[in-house]
Formats: C-alpha cells, structure tokens, sequence
C-alpha cells in the first residue's frame, strides 16, 4: 500500500512538474502593450498617424502619404530576429482594401499573405530571383476582411512550413523552401480606411 502511495505520489508530481515546464514554454517572448506610456524599441509604426493607447494600435491611411510612399499604406514593423516562432495578432478593419502580414530577413520579403474584404487571402513565397517577384504559394477564397469586427491571427513557422488560423476557420498550412530563412522583423500594414491592431505577441 505504501509503495503504491508513494508511485502515485510521484506520478501526480511530475505531471505537476511536466506542466509547468509546457506553461513556461506557451508565455510569450515578445509582447506589445500598446499603451501610451509604455517604450517598446522593437516597434516602428510608421506611414501615418498610429495612435496607441489602452492596448491598441489604430491609423487611418493618409492620402498624401500613401503616393509619397509609392502607393504603401500605413505599417507596424517589429525589429525581432526569429526563424522557427508562432505570432498572434488582432485586427479590426474599417474600409479598408487589403490587410497584410509580412515577415522579412536583410534581403527582403520572407513570407507573406493579403487579405482583402471579397478576393480572400493569397498566400506568397520571395524565392531568388533577378526580377525580386513573389509566387503564389496558397489561396484561401473564404478568409475576408470582416468590416468592423476583430479577427483573431495565428502564424506559426516551423522550417520551411507556415500554420496559419484566421479567426473561426481552420488552420491553413503552406510549404516553401524560402519560409525556412531566418528573418529579422515582420510587419503588420494596410492600404486604405482604417485599421485597429492589439495583442501583439510573439512565442520562440
């Protein structure tokens, strides 16, 4: 009786044990409080007037600097170097045409998608190339802007494979050999209306 006791005993503390490592593990790297008081050397919001307070980042697109900007809307970038890590975000979008999530290394464009309010997401891969153009690597029809209303954002990167999840849909999973670059910062950004950004989180 006492030897089970004790193998009992010992089971239930190392799943105690066990646990708590996993929960260390899911806390977050990075975080982005978006208050007014708070410095967060990471971040670049720039292309227009982000106002940041009470946990949320919101611009609207600024006409002149959209063309001073060769026709690019307002951005948030993350300077973080990273290569296999999951990020979250919300967004809510007001009029806007495209929202786009981007992650970067020092030559350029790494891993993209666009989401407009009716063509979906289209999902792109920057291979080597002389002309610098991005390939299609994933479609999804049915993942939209949402006027007015908070999406929820997942990309988890694992070598060459991104897992994606847009709100209430299930996860979408792209391949490309280029995805497996180390990359040095992403973005979030958008062209037109208004945008509202808030729990900005990245986990290594």
């Amino acid at each position: 009786m006492k030897a089970d006791f004790l193998t009992r005993r010992c089971l239930a503390l190392s799943l105690v044990f066990f646990s708590g490592i996993a929960f260390a593990q899911a806390e977050p790297q990075f975080t982005d409080p978006f208050t007014a008081d708070a410095k967060v050397p990471e971040r670049r919001a720039m292309r227009g007037d982000w106002q940041i307070a009470e946990g949320i980042a919101q611009c609207t697109q600024d006409d002149a600097l959209y063309k001073k900007y060769k026709d690019h809307g307002p951005i948030i970038f993350y300077d973080l170097a990273t290569s296999d890590a999951t990020f979250h975000y919300a967004f809510k979008p007001e009029g806007c045409k495209s929202v786009v999530f981007t992650l970067n290394n020092e030559d350029g464009h790494v891993f993209r998608f666009v989401t407009s309010p009716e063509r979906g997401t289209n999902f792109r891969a920057f291979p080597p190339s002389d002309d610098h153009k991005s390939i299609a690597t994933h479609r999804a029809d049915d993942w939209n802007l949402v006027e007015g209303e908070w999406t929820e954002v997942e990309v988890e990167m694992k070598g060459d494979t991104a897992i994606v999840t847009f709100g209430d849909h299930d996860p979408i999973e792209v391949k490309h050999a280029t995805y497996a670059k180390s990359k040095t910062n992403f973005s979030i950004g958008f062209s037109f209306g208004s945008l509202a950004v808030k729990g900005v989180e990245v986990t290594k």
